[in-house]
């Protein structure tokens, strides 16, 4: 480690306090996506008043940017500001039920200590290129109800904030990024380095209308859609025989009901779906399959349907550790320990990190210092040194590592990546779902 490396790493451990202190402020103030306002204006705060940086805010409604240089290649650092709703997690807002049961605080802390770090004039005259710090909102993805409403009202148009700021250009002028999260994968090291391949994701909106009718006195003259989503689920179930166990595909859906008396053919029916797998030729495959089981169903008893596609998530590009990376944690062997990810492990999970992993290289690491269950009420902070300090440093070692010398190392990880999807490819794959798509959307149909 040389001395750059050591005072990064004694400048996070100087305010080891002041960092411990700003992520429990956040962990027990989640918010919801696209209204992060007072999380957004912590970060805002610190990047300012901390580090030094002139942070600009609102983008995409409440994403925070700030700058350390000016110049190409530009690596930025990502943390994710909002919450997910858990109402029985002992930290959830009692008003909202929002808790950050999903981890996000810790993104936020190794973002804050880094930006701590990199800021300090000793270590920023060394670094070439730019420095970005980036905390973007919404990666709990918004379902298609309120995400409708969102449209509505000119709020925003994806379901993710990742998705929103490249539809908006805001990651135009980012060559690189690095991405962190608590480990979502099972392993027993400190960190884990790369990344796992994570499922891609599609909404669905499916609304069947059949016809009222008194249950008892003339149930004939009724259509019933509640059993036209029954049937369509008991098709579905006989139709996972057709779906590769390879492809990991993923159902789930929320049943919703109009007011209705128990003596009256229950008529309107809301079906809000999710399907998900690992590459997106399965994904459609899935898709077109429930789209044929609810209209056989509906077709079966006679009912209206009609079935809206929404954007999803795509899949993550897997990647192995790049050589800043794995060095960084290298440097903190006798503080933690950590390996690499294997390809043969997929993650499940959908993450709007798989959309920027179409646009650019992503540096990725996953991290411990707590215990339970990712979004649920048992989730806890068992170590704080593991959960908020050793990330922002393993960050901050990584961004300089990348950045140092020319930024020779960014440079190589930059040359060797090909991305999916040009800037404008994936706008105009975002733009096909603004007002909701029926069909087969594909993001590589503009490459």
């Amino acid at each position: 480690m040389n001395s750059i490396e050591q005072r990064i790493c004694s400048c996070i451990d100087a305010h080891a306090s002041e960092l411990t202190a700003f992520a429990h402020d956040i962990y027990i103030h989640a918010e919801t996506g696209y209204a992060e306002h007072r999380t957004a204006r912590q970060v805002a705060d610190w990047l300012k008043n901390r580090c030094g940086l002139a942070p600009e805010t609102g983008l995409a409604q409440t994403g925070v940017r700030a700058s350390l240089g000016n110049s190409r290649p530009s690596v930025c650092l990502i943390g994710e500001l909002d919450g997910i709703r858990c109402p029985e997690h002992p930290f959830a807002v009692p008003e909202t039920g929002m808790s950050h049961a999903c981890g996000h605080h810790m993104q936020l802390a190794a973002l804050a200590g880094a930006a701590l770090a990199l800021s300090d004039p000793l270590v920023a005259e060394q670094l070439d290129g730019s420095a970005v710090f980036f905390a973007v909102p919404c990666e709990e993805h918004v379902p298609m109800n309120r995400l409708n409403q969102l449209r509505q009202e000119g709020i925003a148009s994806c379901c993710g904030g990742k998705p929103e700021l490249l539809l908006r250009g805001a990651f135009d002028d980012i060559d690189a990024a690095v991405t962190t999260h608590a480990h979502m994968v099972p392993c027993d090291k400190d960190f884990l380095l790369g990344s796992n391949s994570t499922s891609g994701f599609l909404s669905k909106l499916i609304h069947i209308k059949g016809r009222a009718s008194h249950t008892a006195i003339a149930p004939e003259k009724g259509v019933n859609a509640l059993d036209v989503v029954t049937l369509a689920r008991s098709a579905i179930g006989m139709l996972r025989s057709t779906l590769r166990d390879a492809h990991c595909v993923r159902i789930g859906e929320v049943v919703r009901m109009g007011n209705s008396a128990i003596n009256v053919v229950p008529h309107e029916v809301t079906v809000d779906l999710q399907v998900r797998a690992k590459t997106w030729e399965a994904l459609l495959d899935a898709d077109k399959k429930i789209d044929r089981a609810y209209r056989a169903a509906a077709y079966a008893f006679g009912a209206e349907i009609t079935i809206t596609d929404d954007m999803g998530y795509l899949p993550t590009i897997p990647a192995h550790p790049c050589q800043a990376l794995s060095e960084a944690a290298a440097l903190l062997f006798d503080q933690a320990t950590s390996e690499p990810v294997s390809f043969a492990v997929h993650n499940a999970a959908s993450t709007d990190v798989g959309d920027l992993s179409h646009r650019m290289p992503v540096v990725n690491f996953t991290f411990s210092g707590f215990s339970g269950t990712l979004h649920g009420a048992d989730f806890r902070i068992t170590n704080e040194e593991k959960a908020y300090l050793l990330p922002a440093k393993l960050a901050a070692l990584t961004m300089y590592r990348l950045l140092r010398d020319n930024a020779a190392q960014a440079q190589q990880l930059i040359a060797a990546y090909q991305p999916p999807m040009s800037a404008e490819a994936y706008r105009e794959y975002a733009k096909k779902f603004e007002s909701g798509f029926v069909g087969e959307p594909s993001p590589f149909t503009s490459r």
